[in-house]
C-alpha cells in the first residue's frame, strides 16, 4: 500500500505546523520522518492516520491512489503506535492485543476462536510467547512497546504508523528494539512510517529518510544519499557532527579558492570530522594550521579538539588511534589539517 500526501498545510492559531508538504512513500518501504522538535513530523503522521486534518482546502492524502483525505481513521485501516504505548493497564497482554478485534461491530467481529488464534500468532511474531496473562506493569519498556505493535497489527492494517516508538526507552533497549523492528519489517513488508528525532536511528533502519525542518521537507533520500550528499546546510549540520569553516580556509586547506558556480565567495565550508586528515606541521605546506587542545581516545576512533591558528575557532577531527600513536600527538602540538571532502552551498544559514 503506497502513501501519498500532496501540498498539506496545517496551522494551529499563528503557528504553522506544515507549510505545503508533499510526500510519497512506496509500497512496502520503511520510511523515517526525521527532524528536530517542532519541524512538523508528528503532525504529518497524524494527518496521514486521520487523527488530524489539514487546513480546509489544503492538500490530499492517497492510499494506493485512493483519496482518503476525508476518511476517518477506522476507514483508512491504519495501525498506529504511540510513543508511550497507550496500553490498557487493567487488561492483560492478551486482551490488550485482542482489544481492536473485540470492539469491531458484530458483523465484522471475528469468532472467538479466530481472535485467540490471531492474538497468539501476533505474540509469537513479536517474540512475547508465554506472557499472555501478564499486565503492562509487569513488562519491561521494550516488551510494552512490542505489545503496542502487536495490538496495532491485530486489525490487519494497510499501513503501520509509529510516533517516536523508541523515545521512552533507555539507549541500550532502544538499539536492540530498532534492530528488531528492521528484521520484523523485512518479514511482514508492511508499508511503515515512523517518526524520530534520532539521526542514528533513522539512518540505521529506514529504507528512506524524509528530513523535515520548520514545517517543510528539506530532503528525501536513502540514508546514504542524505548523509553523503546533504542538500542544504541544515541537513549537513543535523545529520552527524560537522565543522563549519569560513571561506578563507579553502586556500589554507589546499582546495581551490574559486567557489563552484552559484556559490558565494564568502560562503562557509562544511566538513565532517572524519573527512579531516591530521599531520605534523610543516612550514609552507598546504593545510589549516591548528593546535591540539584535547585528545579523546576512548572508543574505536580518536577524537581531537583543535583550535585554528588564524581564526582561533574550534574544529574537531576524527582519526584512527593508530595515527595518534604513530605521530605521537599530544595536547598543544601544532598540526596541519587537510580536508578530504567538503561542501559549500549557495546560501548559508544557521539553525
Amino acid at each position: 500500500m503506497s502513501i501519498e500526501a500532496h501540498d498539506l498545510r496545517k496551522t494551529f492559531g499563528r503557528f504553522t505546523a506544515l507549510d505545503g508538504v508533499s510526500l510519497h512513500v512506496p509500497r512496502g518501504k520503511l520510511v523515517a520522518l526525521l527532524g528536530p522538535s517542532g519541524s512538523g513530523k508528528t503532525t504529518l503522521l497524524r494527518i496521514i492516520a486521520g487523527l488530524e486534518f489539514a487546513d480546509a482546502g489544503s492538500g490530499r492524502i492517497l492510499f494506493h491512489g485512493e483519496d482518503v483525505t476525508d476518511v476517518a481513521p477506522v476507514g483508512r485501516k491504519v495501525g498506529f503506535v504511540f510513543q508511550h504505548y497507550a496500553l490498557f493497564r487493567h487488561l492483560s497482554v492478551f486482551e490488550n492485543v485482542a482489544f481492536g478485534l473485540r470492539v469491531k461491530n458484530r458483523r465484522e467481529r471475528p469468532a472467538e476462536e479466530e481472535i485467540v488464534s490471531r492474538v497468539r500468532q501476533l505474540l509469537h511474531l513479536v517474540q512475547l510467547d508465554g506472557l499472555e496473562q501478564r499486565f503492562p506493569s509487569q513488562l519491561s519498556g521494550g516488551q510494552r512497546q512490542r505489545v503496542a505493535l502487536a495490538r496495532a497489527l491485530a486489525v490487519d492494517p494497510k499501513v503501520l504508523l509509529l510516533d517516536e516508538p523508541f523515545g521512552a526507552l533507555d539507549a541500550k533497549v532502544r538499539k536492540e528494539l530498532r534492530r528488531w523492528l528492521r528484521r520484523f519489517h523485512d518479514e511482514i513488508h508492511l508499508t511503515t512510517i515512523f517518526v524520530t528525532h534520532d539521526q542514528e536511528e533513522a539512518l540505521e533502519i529506514a529504507d528512506e529518510v524524509v528530513i523535515m525542518n520548520q514545517a517543510r521537507v528539506e530532503q528525501v533520500g536513502t540514508p546514504q544519499e542524505v548523509y553523503d550528499r546533504p542538500g542544504s546546510p541544515f541537513v549537513y549540520q543535523f545529520l552527524g557532527n560537522v565543522n563549519v569553516l569560513p571561506d578563507p580556509a579553502l586556500a589554507q586547506a589546499g582546495l581551490p579558492s574559486d567557489p563552484p558556480a552559484g556559490v558565494r565567495a564568502n560562503g562557509n565550508i562544511y566538513v565532517r570530522p572524519h573527512d579531516i586528515e591530521v599531520g605534523r606541521h610543516v612550514a609552507g605546506a598546504p593545510g589549516i594550521p591548528a593546535i591540539i587542545r584535547h585528545v579523546h581516545t576512548a572508543g574505536p576512533q580518536a577524537r581531537l579538539s583543535l583550535e585554528q591558528i588564524q581564526s582561533r575557532e574550534p574544529i574537531e577531527a576524527e582519526i584512527s588511534r593508530a595515527v595518534v600513536e604513530d605521530l605521537n600527538l599530544q595536547i598543544n602540538d601544532l598540526v596541519l589539517l587537510r580536508l578530504r571532502q567538503s561542501r559549500s552551498f549557495a546560501e548559508d544559514y544557521h539553525i
